[in-house]
């Protein structure tokens, strides 16, 4: 077993500050026992290293991470592995097992996946949603247009993997195939690239991808790289809740807090999606956001949550509240400072980030707008990919399932705006 003993000193406070785990410095750490070797499951939840299965050559150069990645502590990230029934997993793997392109990381999330409210309908099963994060999206799409041509629309076998990889490209940097049936069920993937998804783990460019991992998902393939920036995404997503909430509030709040971030901007929340799909999320998944959030926002600084208590106390003062502000992900951060760099010269206030960046940052955190900019910034970021992600789906699914899909979401948010509506409801 791993430790952060093994790792590269400077990669230590890194990890110590993203594990989960609270860190116990040990005196003189030992060598653990040598254990015998077992043979891995295909579908461990153990993240792999970031060049496995990768073998160079003049066509095919060696992946380059932005760092160099150490072997990452098994129990590093263990709040990220949510349980689900074994009947769940076991079609969640089947299904992932099918594809013979190769799938780096993969995840469920959903309804299908995690119990939602008002998704209670007798007479339709909930789609299974997945996102596959590959390396080389032409090769995958080829691969797969080979071995399942039905899962895309007409127009995309004629034009070929290379089309299907442009579009993909587009910014949030995804493609979808909807209403697939496989194992006896109905699912919809998304298909990104490592780079994409990590990049906007770490950024928060679009949210398009890690708004979607604020919330419980099931985790099929893990990767090493994925699992140690997805600790950034949720700890970025912890202390942007912390400076949109008061001293104090419920543990509820907090989950409602993180799961609207990626909702907020979204057009389809306008005309295409349950009204009340916050409060359906995290209502029933308190146990899963509690296991995703509870320890990581208890190492925090200035945060008071009880193992046994859903209520949470946070430091409120400007100082406390300055360091959340400045680690907060470089697309969310830029926005915030820009937004206030134009508003204290206009308003003749003498301080500014290049000349005391801590004062600065203090000046902004004491704003008792803060918490009001912050929610706007997020909608900003959110509006344009979610967009242009709603019109590509006109271009991977093409029509016919265009508008089923969107006569989908049109019916669930027509019921549940009947619903919020009903006097038990209001």
């Amino acid at each position: 077993m791993l430790s952060t003993a093994s790792l590269r000193p400077r990669h230590r406070p890194l990890v110590r500050l993203l594990s989960a785990e609270p860190h116990i410095p040990t005196a003189s750490p030992q060598p653990p026992p040598t254990a015998p070797r077992l043979p891995r499951a295909r579908f461990s939840p153990s993240p792999r290293s970031p060049n496995a299965s990768h073998v160079p050559s003049a066509s095919n150069p060696p992946f380059r991470a932005p760092f160099n990645l150490p072997h990452l502590p098994p129990t590093f990230g263990s709040n990220q592995i949510l349980s689900v029934a074994p009947s769940t997993r076991a079609l969640l793997e089947e299904i992932v097992g099918t594809f013979r392109a190769p799938i780096r990381y993969a995840f469920a999330y959903g309804s299908g996946v995690f119990e939602q409210d008002g998704n209670s309908s007798p007479n339709q099963k909930p789609m299974l949603d997945f996102i596959f994060a590959v390396n080389h999206p032409a090769h995958w799409h080829s691969i797969n247009l080979t071995q399942n041509p039905s899962h895309y629309a007409l127009h995309a076998r004629l034009l070929g993997s290379s089309f299907v990889s442009r579009v993909q490209q587009v910014s949030p940097g995804v493609w979808f195939n909807a209403y697939v049936p496989m194992s006896g069920a109905t699912i919809k993937y998304g298909v990104t690239t490592v780079d994409a998804l990590c990049s906007d783990l770490l950024t928060w460019n679009s949210l398009y991808l890690s708004g979607r991992m604020h919330k419980p998902i099931r985790i099929i393939k893990d990767d090493a790289r994925v699992r140690l920036t997805q600790q950034v995404n949720l700890a970025s997503a912890a202390r942007t809740a912390l400076l949109t909430l008061p001293e104090k509030f419920t543990e509820q709040e907090l989950y409602e807090q993180l799961a609207g971030f990626s909702y907020g901007g979204d057009p389809r929340m306008m005309f295409a999606e349950n009204p009340d799909k916050i409060r359906n999320i995290t209502k029933p998944q308190q146990p899963q956001f509690r296991e995703l959030y509870h320890r990581l926002m208890s190492n925090l600084p200035g945060v008071h949550w009880p193992a046994d208590s859903s209520i949470i106390e946070q430091d409120v003062a400007a100082n406390a509240r300055a360091i959340h502000l400045r680690k907060l992900p470089s697309g969310l951060l830029k926005r915030t400072e820009q937004r206030y760099a134009a508003h204290f010269q206009s308003t003749g206030v003498q301080v500014t980030k290049e000349s005391d960046p801590s004062a600065f940052w203090t000046k902004v955190a004491g704003d008792a707008e803060l918490s009001k900019h912050i929610a706007e910034d997020l909608r900003a970021i959110v509006r344009w990919p979610a967009t242009v992600q709603t019109a590509k789906g006109l271009v991977s699914a093409g029509l016919g399932k265009s508008i089923k899909y969107a006569v989908r979401k049109v019916g669930k948010w027509w019921a549940g705006g009947r619903t919020s509506g009903s006097p038990g409801n209001s």
